[in-house]
């Protein structure tokens, strides 16, 4: 379906041209006076130079050559040129209707479906999900379903950090604890055992003890750096140890992950990149892209059109150590070889933008990608405390998201059976649907690039622009429809007949901008607009339910009415909800 504004345009365009002037001044927004139009059209006022008239003469031109029969009730030239539009209520009506009888809701799916991939996770193996994780895995889930909704094809990546130093600190942490397994004994040449040498809760504690020893202890830290050299090269029992601890952190992650309700479709890390390398570099020396600077490798690409400095990027230490840059620019390689995507897509934090735009230039220039794949960076803002610093524990210490969540579960708990009776396994499946709107919703609703206070106690009321608000409305429509067919009515084949009062309209009016809000969000990458929409579209049910007797009203078709367009109202709040990745419970 085409998007409502857009038929309104085209029916201004046509009386612009019957009026005798050039359709590009036609263009219609949604008004920034509710109180006195739904619409505007402020071309009369761009024309005025063009055609040497007045604007309020050439919008009465326009005005009175507004055809019939269209989705314009009224429409009205104002000084000194503004042309204000009110729609019709049956043409609204029909517009709505068949949203309801459409899967898609009238959202449109894309033409020309794209292959998109996108980099969000990024969490380190052997460490436990913290809260600085939870950004770019709640922005990214977000991003990958809007794309799916619009028809694209698209995969998720978590692209763990799974090969660098840490692991020979965890490998070396280890030898020290337990010289005596086979994963260290050069000469043994059989099958290593398939249990881990640790669980989970072991390998969290295993790493930042070797961290902290490693800092004081420069011959530790050199044993643990040559432990990583040796892994990286293929030794055969440490080899065994980066295994165990791939499976045993893998897991963890995915149940992590599962309870933020995150999927990815490919559970890669660095070490998948690792084999590129080697061919990488040496195509690059060999075809002049990368030069030698102070004994490293880069490849220059600062632009003329730069106003700041554009440092190289470096792909190859002096030492012949890769860097980040080197994995990034190998996973490109890695990318277009299996999946060839047309776009590609970081939901990192934004102090790394510049390392982003070294690769993606660097990616660009020596051909890694082709010219028309396109990069972007989603660069997210820092999740802080009410004090305004990086959100941490009352003692101080980084959260575990794990806690994060446990903590929110049990605020909306507390809420949840200090205003109901329901039963203790209810309340808490209630809690933890309602918890996880509190936490998505309260990071969703800001602009990713922005910094943001997560405040506990905001974000899991129920008044307010919050997740637990938003459900509550889903839960009131629910209830109202649940009475209706209890009371043995039927909603297959329910239709919207109009409006009848001002508040059922901008009810009406906040629906049937669904398919350009997802539209907008898709285009921008931007989560935060679909809250915005939703948050309005509640408001607008909730004025409209406490100003009308659903139920109670008398002329049956009237009701019917009432019904049908509170049934697209949820579904229309579902999917939104669904795309930020979060669901509506029954009852709360």
């Amino acid at each position: 379906m085409k998007q409502l504004i857009d038929l309104l345009t085209e029916e201004m365009k046509a009386a612009f041209e019957a009026a005798g002037y050039d359709s590009s001044y036609a263009r219609v927004t949604l008004s920034n006076r509710p109180d006195l139009c739904e619409y505007q059209c402020n071309g009369a006022m761009a024309g005025a130079r063009t055609y040497k008239k007045a604007p309020l003469q050439i919008a009465q031109d326009v005005v009175s050559r507004i055809g019939q029969g269209g989705c314009i009730l009224s429409a009205e030239a104002v000084k000194p040129g503004f042309i204000n539009i009110k729609l019709d209520d049956a043409y609204i009506a029909e517009y709505l209707n068949n949203m309801g009888e459409d899967t898609r809701l009238g959202l449109e799916e894309t033409e020309d479906p794209r292959t998109i991939l996108i980099d969000y996770g990024g969490p380190n193996v052997a460490k436990p999900l913290h809260v600085g994780h939870l950004r770019s895995a709640i922005i990214g889930e977000s991003v990958k379903r809007i794309c799916r909704r619009m028809g694209h094809r698209v995969l998720g990546d978590i692209h763990m950090g799974d090969w660098g130093y840490q692991m020979g600190l965890i490998i070396t942490e280890l030898k020290k604890r337990q010289p005596d397994l086979p994963y260290f004994d050069d000469s043994y040449e059989g099958e290593y055992p398939e249990e881990a040498p640790f669980t989970i809760g072991e390998l969290e504690e295993i790493y930042p003890t070797a961290s902290a020893y490693a800092k004081e202890h420069e011959d530790y830290r050199e044993e643990a750096l040559h432990a990583t050299y040796l892994l990286q090269n293929g030794h055969r029992g440490y080899t065994a140890v980066w295994n165990h601890i791939m499976r045993v952190s893998v897991a963890d992650l995915k149940k992590n992950y599962s309870n933020l309700n995150v999927e990815f479709d490919l559970w890669k890390g660095e070490s998948d990149a690792q084999a590129y390398i080697p061919g990488m570099i040496e195509r690059m020396k060999r075809e002049g892209f990368a030069r030698v600077d102070d004994g490293a490798l880069v490849i220059d690409v600062k632009e003329d059109s730069d106003t700041k400095e554009m440092p190289p990027c470096m792909i190859q230490k002096s030492d012949g150590a890769s860097l980040y840059g080197t994995t990034d620019l190998a996973t490109l390689v890695q990318r277009e070889e299996d999946y060839h995507p047309d776009h590609v897509i970081y939901v990192v934090d934004k102090r790394q933008e510049l390392h982003f735009t070294q690769v993606f230039r660097a990616a660009k220039k020596t051909g890694i990608v082709p010219e028309k794949t396109k990069l972007s960076f989603l660069g997210f803002g820092t999740m802080n405390g009410k004090d305004g610093k990086p959100f941490k524990t009352r003692e101080g210490g980084v959260m575990r998201l794990e806690n994060l969540i446990a903590e929110i579960n049990e605020e909306m708990y507390k809420k949840i059976t200090d205003n109901r009776t329901v039963s203790e396994d209810e309340a808490k499946e209630t809690a933890k649907t309602v918890g996880m709107s509190a936490i998505k919703y309260g990071d969703l609703s800001n602009q990713a690039s922005k910094d943001y206070v997560f405040d506990v106690d905001r974000f899991t009321s129920f008044e307010g622009n919050t997740g637990p608000y938003i459900l509550y409305t889903i839960v009131r429509i629910k209830s109202i429809l649940n009475k209706y067919t209890e009371a043995g009515n039927a909603l297959e084949g329910l239709r919207i007949r109009g409006a009848h009062s001002g508040e059922e309209k901008a009810l009406m009016l906040e629906a049937a901008k669904y398919n350009s809000v997802m539209e907008n969000a898709y285009e921008e990458l931007a989560p935060h607009k679909i809250c915005a929409y939703i948050y309005e579209l509640a408001n607008a049910f909730n004025r409209f339910y406490h100003e009308t007797k659903i139920l109670a009203e008398e002329d049956t078709d009237v009701q019917k009415s009432y019904v049908a367009l509170l049934v697209l109202t949820k579904q229309i709040l579902e999917s939104c909800i669904d795309v930020l990745g979060f669901e509506a419970p029954e009852r709360m």
